[in-house]
């Protein structure tokens, strides 16, 4: 079975992407992505497949996986009819693994990032610690999410773990055909965000059915066209509030927003404040 390529786009304000899924169940989603991450299941019992490997999975199960390595989980709903939660972190290796090599003080997660190419698992003490982590993770900040983010692998860098794919397991994502399109789509929404894009004008440029598109675009980013598009133009206007002092309406602009009032909906769905409690907020900190 063809792994499909998935598009990890940042979190607003961060360098790497956190996400909480509560699921009636996992579907099956045999996929992989350039990003190294951390999947924490709780509530769940079903199958794990990383790579070549293939076991059940029960609560309390903690992975951290490397880049281009397929892998998906798969369950039934709960007989009490209860969530699945998922709590997953998504780490672009380029940056993760800069980081490593600048500072001497993170060396020791070399050996880890090195095990997770395979993909390995945790015992579920060390998963119980990761779940405190990532609740406080869900509500943090930038600047915390990335501090809670390095306690987490410093604790998997002391910890006993499994590895899951065999030694020989190989997987090369260059041969993927829809990974070239894909790409030319991203590609052109970021050069383009500003503009008053059309699933419709995307979806030519990979030559395929609007509906076709629809199908293919949210399968990769777990997103709709539209949203993906809010999200970017958001996380470019969380920068521009942060490093300039531009009025609202001039970034509103800037960001490809057609009115204030649509930017300022925007902008509190996803950061649960305006922009100017944004800007009100950093600024405050800047103070103490």
């Amino acid at each position: 079975m063809r792994a499909m390529y998935e598009k990890v786009l940042p979190s607003p304000g961060c360098s790497w992407r956190y996400c909480l899924y509560q699921l009636p169940e996992i579907p099956f989603n045999w996929h992989y992505h350039p990003e190294y991450e951390i999947c924490l299941t709780l509530n769940s019992v079903g199958v794990c497949h990383v790579g070549d490997h293939i076991a059940p999975y029960e609560d309390l199960d903690l992975v951290i996986l490397g880049p281009d390595l397929p892998h998906t989980w798969q369950s039934k709903p709960n007989p009490d009819h209860s969530a699945h939660v998922v709590h997953v972190a998504q780490i672009p290796a380029h940056w993760l693994e800069s980081l490593v090599a600048q500072h001497p003080e993170l060396h020791g997660l070399s050996e880890l990032l090195n095990a997770a190419r395979r993909g390995v698992k945790f015992p579920v003490e060390v998963a119980r610690q990761a779940k405190k982590w990532f609740e406080q993770i869900a509500d943090a900040e930038p600047l915390m999410r990335f501090v809670l983010l390095l306690e987490m692998l410093t604790q998997m860098t002391t910890s006993n773990y499994q590895h899951l794919a065999s030694s020989g397991f190989r997987f090369d994502a260059r041969h993927d055909p829809a990974k070239d399109k894909f790409d030319r789509v991203i590609a052109y929404i970021y050069d383009n965000y500003t503009d008053k894009l059309s699933a419709d004008e995307l979806a030519q440029q990979v030559h395929m059915s609007t509906n076709h598109f629809h199908r293919f675009f949210k399968k990769r980013t777990e997103r709709t066209v539209t949203e993906f598009i809010n999200q970017l133009r958001i996380a470019k206007a969380c920068k521009l509030l942060i490093s300039s002092a531009s009025p609202i309406s001039v970034i509103s602009d800037q960001c490809g927003f057609n009115n204030i009032s649509n930017f300022n909906r925007r902008f509190q769905a996803l950061k649960a404040c305006t922009p100017s409690e944004f800007r009100a907020r950093l600024h405050q900190k800047a103070l103490y």
